[in-house]
This record gives structure tokens, C-alpha cells and sequence, in this order.
């Protein structure tokens, strides 16, 4: 009897390792949250082929406030697994789920999957050159979150890269655009008027990471605002010093303009 984190990688249900499978397949009971992600290339019933049973797709609600009741009560007799998009324990953080199964005596265990922290590489930057991530998260009737804002200043300060998650309200079927992403930052930028995210700002957009034909753009806000990224889920990075090799990359593959190798 044990509870298993298993993540099932970024775009389809091929990310899933073999050992992540085998074991979703020797279970008693396969449970899933994907309101903190979005797998592009797949449905639920695809990733209920391939495990070969079905599996029961839990809401931010049920995994917030209702985790005991739904799953933890089942793990305390059957063997259950738990999967999450990206890594379990890194793009979708359960610390906190884990916690609560230890304390109620069940065994837990996590199997890991690709993730967009790692994925990321893809852009060309280096990830030893990331800073703190933020998210963007949609402006609600009152409240206007900043903190994003913040994090690409304190890193640019430092010449470190921002990897910034886009909002996403699942039951709403809402996922937000990078061009909805630069807009709230511009807006942001007019309030706070502190030269961090202008038209002029160099930014990188990722869409659909973990495919083999994803989206990779690169240039100035000003040509990048309205741009088109294809589906969903994007990401975006605002670069802070560029070595001459990241540069180069994102000339040669995300089309970014040619001037700055200069910089570099």
C-alpha cells in the first residue's frame, strides 16, 4: 500500500518514463490533476490507453482541500498513483501532499518526468544562468499582482535569465498567451516606470515545450507583442547578459535580431 507521484512529462503521454508507466499500470486506483499544466498533445483518455485503466481527474479543490478524503484514504490499502504534468516534485510542487502522507503512515515514492526547468534549454540559454521564476498571473477585479515585475528586475540587476509561467485557470479553460503576458507587463511598466520591461526588452517565447516542432521566438516586445505562438501552454523568458553562444543560438533558431551579437 503506497501512494506514487508520477509525472507525466510536458506534451504528450510518451513523456512518461517506462518506469512511471509500469508502475501507473501495476496500481489499484490512477488519480490526476492538470489544472496546474496543460498537455497539448493529449487527452485523458490517451493517457487512460496507455495505462490501461481509468483514471479520475481531480480539481484544484479536491487536491487542496479534499486530498485526505479522495486519495490518502485509498493509499492506506491499495497501491495508488497520483499523476501531475511535468515533474510531481518540480514544475507542479507536492512537498505538501507528501507531507500529508507521511503523517497519516503512507509510504510515498516519486517518479520523476521531463520538465520545463529542464526543457527550457531548449531556448539556447544556459539554466546555470537562471534566476528566481515568477508566474504572470491574470489581473483579478482587486488585485493587480507585481511581484513578476519585481523578479525580472532583481535578476536583470544580477545578469540572470527569468523564466516566467503563464497563468492558467483550468476550469475556466483560460491559458494565458505570451502576447496577454507582455501586455500586463507593459501595464506594469507604466505604473512603476522603472526601464525593466519596455518595448525595447528583449524576451524569448517557448510554446508547447516537450514536442518535437515547438515554438521558439526571440526579439524586441515592440515585433514580439504581436506575434503568433501557436496553442498553448507558452512560457516566456526575459534574458538578463547574454554569453556570445546563447546569443548566437537564439539568432540562428528563435530569430532573434541580428544586433544582438553585438551586445554580447
Amino acid at each position: 500500500m503506497a501512494l506514487y507521484f508520477i509525472g507525466v512529462g510536458l506534451y504528450d503521454e510518451r513523456d512518461i518514463t517506462l518506469k512511471g508507466l509500469e508502475t501507473a499500470r501495476k496500481c489499484n486506483l490512477v488519480f490526476s490533476e492538470f489544472y496546474t499544466s496543460l498537455l497539448a498533445g493529449t487527452t485523458l483518455e490517451r493517457i487512460e490507453g496507455l495505462i490501461g485503466k481509468p483514471i479520475r481527474r481531480l480539481n484544484r479543490e479536491d487536491v487542496e482541500l479534499n486530498f485526505e478524503r479522495i486519495v490518502l484514504k485509498e493509499a492506506q490499502e491499495k497501491d495508488v498513483a497520483f499523476l501531475t504534468a511535468g515533474d510531481p516534485m518540480v514544475a507542479t510542487t507536492h512537498s505538501e501532499l507528501r507531507i500529508r502522507a507521511k503523517k497519516m503512515g503512507i509510504e510515498s515514492y516519486v517518479i520523476h518526468a521531463p520538465s520545463i526547468y529542464s526543457a527550457i534549454a531548449v531556448t539556447g540559454l544556459q539554466i546555470y544562468k537562471f534566476g528566481k521564476s515568477a508566474t504572470v498571473a491574470y489581473p483579478e477585479k482587486n488585485w493587480f499582482p507585481t511581484s513578476h515585475y519585481d523578479v525580472i528586475r532583481e535578476n536583470r540587476e544580477r545578469g540572470l535569465h527569468t523564466l516566467l509561467f503563464l497563468d492558467i485557470k483550468a476550469e475556466q479553460n483560460r491559458y494565458m498567451t505570451a502576447n496577454e503576458a507582455m501586455e500586463i507587463l507593459l501595464q506594469v511598466e507604466e505604473g512603476k516606470r522603472q526601464e525593466v520591461f519596455t518595448l525595447d526588452t528583449l524576451v524569448v517565447v517557448l510554446a508547447r515545450a516537450g514536442s518535437l516542432n515547438p515554438t521558439l521566438k526571440a526579439g524586441y516586445v515592440r515585433d514580439m507583442i504581436n506575434e503568433e505562438f501557436g496553442r498553448q501552454p507558452h512560457v516566456m523568458v526575459v534574458p538578463g547578459r547574454l554569453h556570445i553562444v546563447e546569443a548566437e543560438y537564439l539568432v540562428e533558431f528563435a530569430g532573434a535580431p541580428r544586433e544582438i551579437l553585438e551586445e554580447a
